[in-house]
C-alpha cells in the first residue's frame, strides 16, 4: 500500500501546472495588481494551504492503510490440549447404509460432533481406502477442518481396500516433532479387506505415546453397497451381490494393541460420547506453551492526525474572510 505514496507528487505536479495555468490566464485580463484590486477576496496562498494539508492528510490516510506495526511482546501461557488425526475409511464399503444415512455420512456427523467440541486441541485429518493421504494437517482450525470433512467422498482414492496400516503410518507422520500434548489417532472403519499388518503398527504408536480409539461403523451381520447414481448395488464377478459386514475382531485387536479402547457406531450417541471421553481423559495433561503476540497496531494515531487535518481543512476556505482578516493567519496583508 505505501507505493500509492508515489501518486502525492503526481497530484502535487498537476496541481503546480493547475496554478500555473490559471495565473496565466488572470495575466490575460490585465494587469496583475488592477486584477487584485477588483478581486480584493480572491486569495492566492489559501488555495496551496489547503491542497497542502489534503496531500498530508493523504499520505497519513495511505500510511494508515498500510497498517504500521511494531512492539513485539511475548508471554507464557499454560492450557490443556491435545493433538488428535482422524483416520478415515473412505473405501466404497462405507457406502453401506447399514446405519443411516450410511456409513460415511454417520462418521462424517459424529467427527463434526467431536470438533464442536474442541477448544485448545489440534486436529488432522487422513483418509484412506487401498491407500492413505493426508487430506487435512494437523490445525487449530476447526472451520477448515469441518470443510474438508464434509467434501470427502470414496472417489478421493481409486485404489480400493482397506490398508489400515498405511492409515496408521500416515497419521503417526502427520504429528511431526513431538510435543509435551498427549496424541490420539481416531480410527474410523468397517475393517473389512483389511490389507496389511495395521496391528503391529498400534503397537508401534502405542510406544511412541500415541492412542489409537478405534470406531467400528455398521453392522456385523452387513449389508449391501448401493452403487452411486443408480438403484443397483454392487456385485462380484460372479454377479453376485456384494454384502460388507464390520469386522469388530479385527478392530478390537487394533485398539488392545494401540492402547486405546474400541467402540462401534450404529445410530445413537454412544460411540461419540465414548470417544469424547476418552479424549477429556487425555486432555487432563498441562501444556506450557510460548505464544507471541502479534505486532501492536499503529494507524490509529495516523488516522486520527488525518482526519483532524481533513477538519482544519473544512473550515480554511478559498476565499479571505472578512471576519478573519484581521487576524492575517496566512501573512496576505504583508505581501
Amino acid at each position: 500500500m505505501l507505493w500509492l505514496l508515489a501518486t502525492i507528487p503526481v497530484f502535487a505536479a498537476a496541481y503546480w501546472a493547475y496554478t500555473r495555468h490559471k495565473r496565466r490566464q488572470l495575466e490575460a485580463f490585465g494587469d496583475a495588481e488592477l486584477m487584485e484590486q477588483l478581486m480584493p477576496n480572491a486569495s492566492r496562498i489559501r488555495p496551496t494551504v489547503k491542497f497542502s494539508i489534503v496531500m498530508v492528510a493523504l499520505a497519513l490516510l495511505i500510511v494508515a492503510v498500510a497498517r504500521p506495526q511494531f512492539g513485539q511482546s511475548e508471554r507464557t501461557e499454560k492450557r490443556q490440549g491435545i493433538e488428535a488425526i482422524v483416520a478415515l475409511d473412505i473405501s466404497n464399503s462405507m457406502l453401506a447404509e447399514d446405519v443411516a444415512p450410511n456409513r460415511l455420512d454417520r462418521a462424517k456427523q459424529m467427527l463434526s460432533k467431536l470438533m464442536d467440541n474442541m477448544v485448545n486441541d489440534k486436529v488432522g485429518l487422513v483418509v484412506f481406502a487401498g491407500d492413505a493421504f493426508v487430506q487435512l494437517p494437523i490445525t487449530c482450525d476447526y472451520v477448515s477442518a469441518k470443510m474438508f470433512l464434509n467434501s470427502i467422498q470414496p472417489n478421493l482414492i481409486k485404489t480400493q481396500g482397506t490398508a489400515i496400516g498405511a492409515a496408521l503410518n500416515t497419521s503417526i507422520r502427520c504429528f511431526g516433532q513431538k510435543s509435551d500434548a498427549s496424541r490420539a489417532i481416531i480410527l474410523i472403519t468397517d475393517g473389512e479387506n483389511h490389507e496389511d499388518d495395521a496391528v503391529a503398527v498400534a503397537k508401534r504408536a502405542k510406544e511412541e505415546g500415541i492412542q489409537i480409539l478405534v470406531v467400528g461403523i455398521g453392522k456385523p451381520e452387513g449389508s449391501p453397497i448401493p452403487m452411486p447414481g443408480t438403484n443397483n448395488f454392487i456385485k462380484d464377478r460372479q454377479g453376485n451381490v456384494v454384502v460388507s459386514k464390520l469386522n469388530e475382531d479385527m478392530c478390537r485387536e487394533i485398539a488392545q494393541a494401540g492402547g486405546g479402547i474400541y467402540v462401534r457406531c450404529d445410530n445413537t450417541n454412544t460411540a461419540t460420547k465414548a470417544i469424547q471421553k476418552e479424549l477429556d481423559k487425555l486432555a487432563t495433561q498441562e501444556i506450557e506453551t510460548q505464544v507471541f503476540t502479534d505486532y501492536n497496531e499503529q494507524f490509529q494515531s495516523f488516522a486520527l492526525i488525518a482526519l483532524l487535518l481533513l477538519v482544519i481543512d473544512f473550515f480554511i476556505f478559498n476565499r479571505k474572510n472578512k471576519a478573519l482578516t484581521r487576524l492575517d493567519i496566512f501573512g496576505e496583508e504583508k505581501q
